[in-house]
């Protein structure tokens, strides 16, 4: 179930609609909310943007920093994603420790960034096994109106695009007076983006709002990119407790390509 209870009614209703392929705002159950974006929001982040996705609105800032590289790879940067979820941005979230939301989100946007190979960690080496450069991908919603993941997947691709690296002083330190133009090293192909599936009974909805999401008993996201002219599913997390068919992922299988390119389309009119 979803970890925020709605009333048998407004389930019963949204099933109703569902049914029907119908919902509150007008949009069919796989169409997605338009988004706009705005680059370099923050004036102490190397990298940031403003993703404005319906009522969803995220902010997401890169940071650099240097450091060791971790055991297991010292032939490549770090990568950290986090996310701070306040209490301002949804009634679901909480002051305190953090809860499954609050770990779910960063973890989905490293694994998404990582898997699909977009940031050549090995070209942020500055002396092999002693000191590489650390991406530090910051999350911060400002209101959650459903679909907070896909969106904040969205800034994320922004924000490093957007990020220059700063420049080092002669002990090979973090110089953030120094501005350079140098971008983080990515690949120049590809750029993976998340979508989220949900479920009410048997009918499955993409990019719902808060009302919606909040109805739904069932969520499976998948981390997607291009590589060589071909989409690839790079991440895949399912949520909640309902289970999903096979006919049902297979139908998504057929349905993420084309909502890829879409967003993507939309996504590159910004960063280029």
């Amino acid at each position: 179930m979803s970890s925020m209870q709605t009333s048998n009614l407004t389930r019963e209703t949204l099933r109703r609609m569902f049914d029907k392929n119908k919902r509150f705002d007008g949009r069919g159950l796989m169409d997605v909310r338009d988004f706009q974006i705005e680059l370099g929001v923050s004036n102490k982040a190397e990298g940031s943007a403003r993703v404005r996705m319906g009522k969803t609105d995220v902010v997401v800032g890169v940071k650099m920093q240097t450091g060791t590289p971790y055991p297991d790879s010292p032939d490549k940067g770090n990568l950290m994603v986090s996310g701070d979820l306040l209490p301002l941005a949804s009634p679901r979230f909480e002051s305190g420790p953090p809860k499954f939301d609050a770990i779910e989100l960063p973890r989905l946007m490293d694994r998404m960034i990582r898997e699909s190979g977009m940031i050549d960690l090995k070209k942020l080496v500055i002396t092999e096994g002693e000191n590489v450069w650390t991406v530090i991908v910051d999350i911060y919603p400002i209101n959650d109106d459903g679909s907070l993941i896909d969106a904040a997947s969205i800034g994320c691709i922004a924000a490093v695009h957007n990020a220059r690296l700063p420049g080092l002083t002669d002990k090979g330190q973090v110089d953030y007076d120094k501005k350079t133009d140098n971008p983080i090293p990515l690949s120049k192909e590809i750029m993976p983006l998340s979508f989220t599936f949900f479920k009410l009974g048997d009918k499955l909805v993409l990019n719902p709002t808060r009302e919606e999401e909040e109805a739904c008993e069932g969520k499976i996201t998948f981390g997607i990119s291009k590589w060589n002219g071909k989409h690839m599913i790079n991440s895949c997390q399912k949520g909640w407790e309902t289970t999903f068919k096979q006919a049902e992922l297979e139908e998504i299988a057929k349905i993420l390509p084309d909502k890829y390119e879409d967003a993507m389309k939309k996504l590159k009119s910004y960063l280029n």
